[in-house]
């Protein structure tokens, strides 16, 4: 079990990536901004790789409990529109990543950026989007998907594209209700209208 001092190290990290981008993230930093005393995150991660990875383990927690938050139990949407259900689960959850979690959000495209220079990162990067593409595979082949693999990507893309507008784009943060309606329309393309598979 991670212990709170290796808790708030990797939070701390987290965070300065928001605020300060890969530059701005280093031991010495961080024990800082931690109020530790100096040396406590080299023993907790030796390596600047070390301490990378630290952050990564410890935001794509947060992100899979932040995810976990939206998920309807079966019993509550039973008879429900599958396509609604799935729109509203999704839009709840990327309202949160711009908003309660914009910062790790920030934190996140920072850690995505340097894993294409350091393929020990890349490695563990694409491991943990794995964990987030299968869900929504799964979702779009229990609503009827003909290719849920090819739906899924295309889900993911279509997400990861409105929150990279909304952070680091032109457009403003749209609401939640914005966001649903957009994910019903993408979704009912898919499963009802042209998104079969070629």
């Amino acid at each position: 079990m991670i212990s709170p001092r290796a808790t708030l190290i990797a939070d701390t990290a987290i965070t300065l990536l928001a605020e300060r981008g890969m530059r701005g993230l280093t031991h010495r930093a961080v024990d800082e901004a931690a109020g530790l005393p100096a040396g406590s995150t080299s023993n907790l991660a030796r390596t600047r790789a070390a301490l990378l990875e630290t952050t990564l383990a410890r935001l794509t927690e947060l992100e899979e409990a932040a995810y976990a938050l939206t998920l309807v139990p079966a019993q509550e949407t039973e008879g429900a529109d599958p396509i609604r259900v799935m729109a509203d689960m999704i839009g709840r959850l990327l309202h949160t990543q711009l908003t309660d979690g914009r910062v790790r959000t920030l934190a996140r495209y920072e850690l995505a950026l340097e894993a294409n220079r350091r393929p020990e990162l890349r490695v563990i990067y694409d491991r943990a989007g794995a964990r987030f593409r299968g869900p929504a595979e799964h979702m779009l082949a229990a609503a009827g998907s003909p290719d849920p693999v090819r739906h899924g990507r295309q889900l993911v893309a279509y997400a990861e594209g409105l929150i990279f507008d909304a952070i680091a784009g032109a457009g403003a943060t749209p609401t939640q209700a914005e966001l649903q309606a957009g994910l019903r329309d993408l979704l009912d393309g898919m499963l009802r209208g042209g998104g079969a598979a070629r």
